[in-house]
């Protein structure tokens, strides 16, 4: 039976605890990132990093207070990603080794979710932590964001695109739904005080419901002048993308204005989730054909809506497979870093409040000195 414990409303998150190291975050640095602040996709043949991947683990070190480990990533995508002017320029999106040996940027591209959180997140540890250098970092990537990466689409709105390049057509939009998590929209507002940010929240809650007409989110979708359209290269499936928009909803306060409306829309997710022991690995959202099984962080990724929709056996089964099947090696780093957001967030070491206001377990007179 799950333990009362794990349902507890937000206001009990951090309550008597004082100093807690986080074991998850300890193991994803020892097998994913390197003495430099490298966060490691050994998958692949190029060992590549993401902006992705820095931006989720700089989000870790934070809920985990491990100020040393956040200095070390950020300065590492900063002289890296950005060439030394992270300030100035988004970071690209994927870095690693090239065909002839040397390690540089692969493309330079940036991805609008990657500088959403890095962003984000400077401004919470600034906050949190007490140093204005990171909220001044931190608004300067916002504006760099809205700069760069945002269009006013006629019919959508003010919507964030998945990069700079390479989205937009002279009669469609391509739009990633996994892109858009609602608490760091309502974030940014709040640190900012730019209104561009809740316009980007409204387009994004239309795309989200719309990306999951049956219930299940497809990793891509366009938007045409006649609407929404199943996304041409993808063809309506919903997999490795799509099981972020799962976890971001989640995630969702219920004070929050649009957490009815999305978790009510995917409620056909869970209720597939509670007749299997494993999630589907891919869906077609037309005709949802399911095919597969996902990885342990797939499991993950639903936690938070199973927990908040109190399907307690559902819960466990998924809990414990995600506990006993990640952090074992360090070629799954997607799925990893899915099981310390879907864990993470169930055993309370972070949570979002109405205007993305992160609360975390530890308390600032845990602070450590680096």
């Amino acid at each position: 039976m799950l333990s009362t414990s794990l349902l507890l409303t937000d206001s009990a998150l951090g309550a008597g605890v004082k100093c807690d190291a986080w074991p998850a975050w300890q193991r994803f640095k020892l097998l994913y990132m390197s003495h430099d602040g490298r966060i490691i996709d050994a998958s692949t043949e190029a060992q590549i990093t993401t902006s992705e991947g820095q931006s989720y683990a700089l989000f870790f070190a934070l809920v985990s207070n491990d100020r040393e480990a956040f200095d070390r990533i950020l300065r590492w995508t900063h002289n890296n990603l950005s060439g030394s002017q992270l300030e100035k320029i988004l970071p690209a999106w994927k870095w690693g080794r090239a065909d002839n040996g040397t390690w540089h940027v692969l493309d330079s591209n940036s991805a609008s979710d990657a500088d959403l959180w890095i962003a984000y997140t400077l401004g919470e540890a600034s906050r949190l932590w007490h140093e204005p250098r990171y909220a001044a970092l931190g608004a300067e990537i916002a504006t760099n964001i809205l700069r760069r990466e945002v269009a006013t689409v006629p019919g959508l709105g003010t919507v964030l695109l998945p990069a700079p390049i390479g989205f937009v057509t002279e009669d469609s939009w391509r739009l990633n739904p996994s892109y858009l998590p609602l608490p760091l929209l309502r974030g940014l507002e709040r640190q900012t005080k730019d209104p561009l940010w809740n316009q980007i929240a409204d387009s994004s809650e239309q795309i989200i419901l719309s990306s999951a007409p049956k219930g299940f989110a497809a990793d891509w979708i366009e938007f045409t002048r006649n609407g929404f359209t199943p996304d041409r290269r993808t063809h309506g499936i919903g997999s490795y993308d799509a099981i972020r928009v799962y976890l971001w909803a989640g995630m969702l306060p219920a004070s929050d204005p649009a957490r009815d409306k999305i978790v009510n829309a995917l409620k056909p997710v869970l209720d597939s989730v509670a007749k299997r022991a494993t999630p589907v690995e891919t869906v077609d959202i037309q005709t949802l054909e399911m095919r597969g099984d996902g990885p342990p962080g797939f499991s993950a990724a639903l936690l938070p809506m199973l927990a908040n929709a109190r399907m307690t056996a559902a819960l466990q089964t998924h809990r414990q497979r995600a506990a006993d099947n990640s952090l074992q090696g360090n070629q799954s780093y997607y799925s990893d870093a899915l099981t310390l957001f879907g864990l993470g967030w169930l055993e309370q070491r972070y949570r979002f409040n109405r205007s993305g206001l992160l609360s975390v377990r530890w308390t600032p007179a845990c602070d450590r000195p680096h």
